[in-house]
């Protein structure tokens, strides 16, 4: 018996019941679908916080564009699912700290249709799945991998690759600094019409003129920037239940930092010390996860739920 049909027998005994199980239940399958797109991004040690900025861009221009809360809160899922599909990049591309070689580059170029295979089957696909397979295609049709073109693409990848695109250029790599705000929105604006909608692209233009991208900007959370590794720039995370004394570490190049409390803040400290492979691990911020899909939760309707997974199951 599929959950699904467990679901309407519930339904049919105790409508109350069975909305509170309905719930329950999506709230297991989007954390199950979030923690699967966080292990991608602890794996690149040069996008931290990447995810969650998408996220906050993308609900953010949903919401401006009055898409609808519920609308709104799918799209903010579909930006952090979006390279779910770099699961499956070897680690010397996806954490190489000089510009891809063509070929290096042609091998990103399927995350995401390895992310669209990887939802196969996940009863909440159809949320997520557009945002996954199809963030890189482009209004002039020369985006991948199918080469869309115009209103042929779902809004919430429009939405999505201008959320995504703004991130890459605002966010600090190796080889560059990360751009200025104002200089990232000039480039959206140069390209909208070829490579980002035009709809889209002009109101986050104006989202970012008036400020309202500045508290997503170089942070990983809500109210926490980004810190500084000396070797590696702006790329350490801090969550919000770290405490003063804990100790975390650059992923690039494994620095150990010891928090301090000054002014009221957390600061990351170089330690001089480099962390062991146990210190390396991934570990979840399974506290923001769980924020993440409360919110979603209360904003999806269970019966739009309901219907979006009954959609995925159909699909081929």
């Amino acid at each position: 018996m599929t959950w699904l049909k467990q679901l309407d027998g519930w339904i049919g005994k105790s409508p109350d019941d069975a909305r509170v199980a309905v719930d329950n239940l999506a709230s297991h399958l989007l954390a199950s679908l979030l923690i699967m797109a966080w292990f991608v991004e602890a794996r690149d040690p040069y996008t931290g916080g990447h995810l969650w900025r998408v996220s906050r861009y993308s609900r953010l221009l949903a919401e401006h564009a009055k898409l609808g809360n519920a609308e709104a809160a799918r799209i903010g899922l579909g930006g952090f699912l979006h390279d779910l599909g770099k699961i499956g990049t070897p680690d010397a591309i996806l954490r190489k700290p000089e510009r891809l070689t063509e070929a290096e580059y042609a091998i990103i170029k399927t995350h995401p249709d390895t992310g669209f295979r990887m939802l196969s089957g996940h009863p909440l696909a159809a949320l997520v799945q557009d945002a996954v397979r199809l963030h890189h295609e482009r209004p002039d049709g020369l985006g991948y991998p199918l080469r869309l073109h115009g209103e042929s693409i779902p809004e919430v990848a429009r939405i999505v690759g201008i959320c995504d695109a703004f991130d890459a250029m605002t966010s600090t790599r190796p080889y560059r600094l990360g751009m200025p705000r104002d200089k990232a929105l000039k480039i959206l604006s140069a390209e909208k019409g070829t490579q980002f909608d035009t709809r889209f692209t002009d109101m986050f233009i104006a989202l970012g003129q008036t400020g309202e991208l500045d508290h997503v900007m170089g942070h990983s959370d809500d109210g926490i920037a980004l810190q500084t590794c000396p070797m590696c720039g702006p790329t350490l995370v801090l969550r919000k239940d770290h405490q003063e004394g804990q100790h975390i570490y650059c992923r690039g190049c494994t620095g150990e930092f010891a928090l301090k409390g000054v002014d009221h803040a957390l600061v990351a400290t170089p330690t001089g010390n480099h962390g062991q492979p146990a210190d390396l691990e991934p570990e979840a911020d399974t506290e923001l996860i769980q924020r993440t899909v409360s919110a979603a939760v209360q904003a999806l309707p269970a019966s739009e739920l309901m219907a979006l997974a009954s959609s995925a199951n159909r699909r081929p």
